[in-house]
């Protein structure tokens, strides 16, 4: 079973990922940042998910902005907490001590050669970890981003969100020779919960799964307002379901890289997606060396019913 650190900024699709990770992977801890919502949010959006769905997992809180310039919330998807649509439990249980920066450095040391994080959020927390402890690198199996894209954004015409968000920290994770997945929004934004997969979940009158679905509808509305889409996108589990069902997402290996100064690109993920083709032989200078697994095709439907399948085996 994969040992998984998740870092995260809950965020409707970050709950789904960590319902679902918590059920199939050995999840050892979870790190929050900001990014759908300020720190302050996403940390107490963490604690009450492991409150309600009874997860013994640490929880660590970790940077209250980017590495460059100041933060920039979601609260037109994700509501003013981040996680706007249900009633959540009050959490009982307290973050830990540690810094996110300091707890992933620990838990990388301690499962050597067996740690993923998933980066399902901005990535300054893992940037800072790899700076701080140059060893770091070494440690971890493999680093799973939910960001970007190999088309277009979100936020601007070129970048996704979480990229754009901490464009100097993705640059850095992307250049660490740690291996990487990248699943970005050409995958994930036709991945996602329509209203009949919402009301599966109300219907079945579990606790976790009915929250979920009170969750999902506020998430589902404010998705048909802002981009027209019939389907919540479930972007962040995409991230870590291969490591409990490989073969629902495909893969190329290709040298990405992450726009920083760009007028109008900052925080595009530019993806080569030439050295992919049957047809294209690249010279070496053009080409660049292969530093991502870019996530290039889904099995939607089978994925995310085994994410409702998941979901209901809470109480």
């Amino acid at each position: 079973m994969t040992r998984l650190l998740i870092d995260c900024d809950p965020g409707h699709d970050d709950a789904v990922a960590l319902l679902f990770a918590a059920r199939h992977l050995d999840l050892v801890g979870i790190t929050t940042v900001h990014g759908n919502s300020s720190l302050e949010n996403t940390t107490r959006n963490a604690l009450a998910l492991a409150e309600l769905a009874g997860l013994d997992v640490p929880i660590a809180r970790g940077c209250v902005g980017p590495l460059v310039g100041n933060a920039t919330y979601a609260p037109q998807i994700h509501g003013k907490s981040g996680l706007d649509g249900a009633t959540l439990p009050v959490p009982r249980r307290q973050t830990v001590e540690q810094h996110a920066v300091d707890f992933i450095i620990s838990q990388a040391e301690r499962h050597r050669g067996e740690l993923v994080v998933a980066v399902i959020g901005p990535q300054t927390n893992l940037a800072l970890a790899l700076r701080r402890e140059p060893r770091l690198a070494g440690w971890l199996r493999e680093i799973t981003v939910m960001g970007g894209s190999t088309t277009t954004g979100n936020v601007t015409p070129a970048a996704e969100f979480n990229i754009y968000c901490d464009p100097e920290a993705a640059a850095a994770v992307f250049t660490s020779g740690v291996p990487i997945r990248m699943v970005g929004l050409n995958v994930t934004r036709r991945t996602g919960f329509s209203s009949a997969d919402v009301q599966r979940l109300r219907a079945s009158g579990r606790r976790v799964a009915t929250v979920l679905a009170d969750l999902l509808d506020f998430y589902l509305a404010r998705q048909r307002d802002a981009f027209g889409l019939d389907l919540a996108p479930m972007h962040d589990v995409c991230a870590v379901i291969p490591y409990a069902f490989p073969e629902l997402i495909r893969y190329g290996e290709t040298a990405v890289q992450i726009e920083v100064s760009g007028a109008l690109t900052r925080g595009m993920t530019v993806c080569d997606l030439r050295a992919l083709r049957p047809d294209t032989r690249l010279p070496a200078r053009l080409a660049g060396a292969p530093n991502a697994r870019v996530a290039l095709e889904v099995d939607s439907r089978p994925l995310i019913d085994r994410v409702i399948e998941t979901i209901l085996t809470y109480p």
